[in-house]
C-alpha cells in the first residue's frame, strides 16, 4: 500500500484544487455537488494540463517530425502509460483511447461480437446495467440472432449469484457486467463472476465507469477480457475514455473504424491495419483530452485510491444514518459495507423531480430520474429515483446540510 493510500484525505486542501466548488448559486447558496455519479468536477491541475497543451505544445500526434508534434505525441503516449499503470495493464498498447465507456462497449460489440456470435448464442447481462451496457448487446443480438439473458437481484439488493450460475451454459459466449451499479452502488463480485464465465467458455466485459475513479483496480487480478471506463467520471475531461483488452483478443479483432492512423499500408486494392493500439484509434484522436485524462489519473493516484474509497464509504455511512431520519424515505440497494459512494432513494408520495428541483434552489445538486437504468427501475417496480453520489472533495458537513435541506423540501412539498 502506498503512502497516499494509507493516509487520510485532506479534504479542505483538496477542495482548493476545484474552484467550481467554492462558488455560491441562486444568489447566496453554497454549492453542494452530489452528482458525481453522472460526471465529476475537475481539479486545476487537469485544466492547466489541457491549457498548456493548447498554448504550448499542441499539434497532431504520430504524423509530424517537427518539435510540436513530437511533444504532443510524447504527452499523449505518456497518458496511455499512466492509465495502463493505474489499472495494472501488463502492456501499454492494450490501452485503447476511445471517446468514453459507451464507445468502448460498442467497439467490442462490433469488432469482437460480430466475429464470434451467431444465432442461438447467449449473452448474459445483469439487471444493474447502464443502458450503455445493454443497448449495444441488444443491437448485436439483432444482427446475429443471439439471445440476451439477465441476472436478477436478491431481496437485499445484491446480484443473484446462484441465478447467474444457472444462466451460464455451453451457449454462453459473452458476459457483460458493471463493477458498480450507478443506481444502487452495489459492488458486483467481478473476480468470481469472471472465473465462472471463463469456466463456461465465455468472454467477459466489465463496465468499470463507476469503479475505477473510486477504488484500486488491477485488470490482471480481475482476469476480465475487456474493461471500459470514462474520463469525465474520474476528474478528467469529457470525450475521452479507455478500452483495455487482452492483447491476444485485440490482435484477432478487426478494426472498428477505418481511416487515417489505423493503417500500416493502403493500396487501391485494400489496406493492412496498423499495430496496436493504433489499429483501434482511427483519425485524429482526442489529443488534449487524453493528456487531461493522464493528468487526472496522476492526480487521483497522488491522493490514493484506497484513501478515496475510505472517505467515500464514511460519507455513505453518514448519509444512510441521516437519511433514515427523513419520514417516508426508502434507501435503495444494499447495506453501506457493500456499496460505493452512491445513495439512491425514493420518498413516499413525492415526485423525485420535484425533490431535485427544490434541493437545487437550496444549492444542492443531486440527480433525479432513471439514471440510464430503466430496466433496473422497472425491476424494482419504481419509475425513477433520487441519487446522491459522493467523491473525494465532498464533506460530512455537506451531507448534513443536504439532509437538512431535504427535510425542508419534504415539509414544503407535503
Amino acid at each position: 500500500m502506498s503512502e497516499a493510500d494509507s493516509a487520510q484525505l485532506d479534504v479542505t486542501s483538496i477542495r482548493q484544487d476545484f474552484p467550481i466548488l467554492s462558488q455560491t448559486i441562486h444568489r447566496d447558496r453554497p454549492l453542494i455537488y452530489f452528482d458525481n455519479g453522472a460526471s465529476s468536477q475537475h481539479p486545476q491541475i487537469v485544466v492547466q494540463a489541457m491549457v498548456d497543451c493548447y498554448e504550448k505544445t499542441y499539434a497532431n500526434v504520430h504524423r509530424g517530425i517537427h518539435w510540436l508534434s513530437e511533444q504532443s505525441s510524447e504527452q499523449y503516449e505518456h497518458a496511455r502509460q499512466v492509465l495502463g499503470g493505474m489499472i495494472g495493464a501488463r502492456r501499454h498498447h492494450e490501452v485503447i483511447f476511445t471517446s468514453g465507456t459507451t464507445a468502448g462497449i460498442n467497439l467490442v460489440a462490433h469488432a469482437w461480437g460480430n466475429q464470434h456470435l451467431k444465432s442461438g448464442d447467449e449473452i448474459v447481462l445483469t439487471i444493474l446495467e447502464h443502458h450503455s451496457n445493454i443497448v449495444p448487446w441488444q443491437q448485436l443480438a439483432e444482427r446475429t440472432g443471439a439471445i440476451i439473458k439477465f441476472v436478477g437481484l436478491t431481496a437485499e439488493g445484491y446480484l443473484d449469484l446462484e441465478g447467474y450460475r444457472r444462466l451460464l451454459n455451453d451457449r454462453t459466449r459473452l458476459v457483460a457486467i458493471t463493477a458498480v451499479s450507478n443506481v444502487l452502488g452495489t459492488f458486483t463480485p467481478v473476480t468470481e463472476m469472471v472465473s465462472l464465465a471463463h469456466d463456461a467458455g465465455a468472454r467477459v466485459l466489465v463496465d468499470a465507469a463507476q469503479h475505477i475513479p473510486h477504488e484500486p483496480v488491477n485488470v490482471a487480478d480481475w482476469d476480465a477480457d475487456f474493461v471500459v471506463f470514462s474520463g469525465h467520471k474520474m476528474v478528467g475531461p469529457t470525450g475521452i475514455g479507455v478500452l483495455w483488452a487482452k492483447e491476444e483478443l485485440l490482435e484477432t479483432m478487426p478494426p472498428f473504424l477505418g481511416g487515417g492512423s489505423m493503417i500500416s499500408q493502403v493500396t487501391t486494392d485494400g489496406f493492412t491495419p496498423g499495430e496496436l493500439p493504433a489499429k483501434f484509434e482511427a483519425g485524429t484522436p482526442p489529443i488534449v483530452q487524453a493528456i487531461g485524462l493522464g493528468a487526472a489519473a496522476e492526480y487521483l493516484q497522488s491522493m490514493g485510491l484506497r484513501a478515496i474509497s475510505r472517505h467515500e464509504r464514511a460519507l455513505t455511512d453518514l448519509a444512510h444514518q441521516e437519511l433514515m431520519t427523513v419520514e417516508g424515505l426508502e434507501i435503495l440497494g444494499p447495506a453501506t459495507r457493500d456499496k460505493s459512494g452512491i445513495v439512491s432513494f425514493v420518498i413516499e408520495g413525492l415526485s423525485n423531480q420535484d425533490i431535485s428541483l427544490f434541493l437545487d434552489r437550496q444549492g444542492v445538486a443531486i440527480r433525479a430520474g432513471h439514471h440510464c437504468a430503466m430496466p433496473l427501475h422497472d425491476y424494482l417496480d419504481i419509475r425513477n429515483s433520487c441519487r446522491a453520489s459522493f467523491y473525494l472533495y465532498n464533506t460530512n458537513e455537506e451531507v448534513r446540510m443536504f439532509v437538512k435541506s431535504l427535510k425542508n423540501v419534504v415539509a414544503k412539498l407535503r
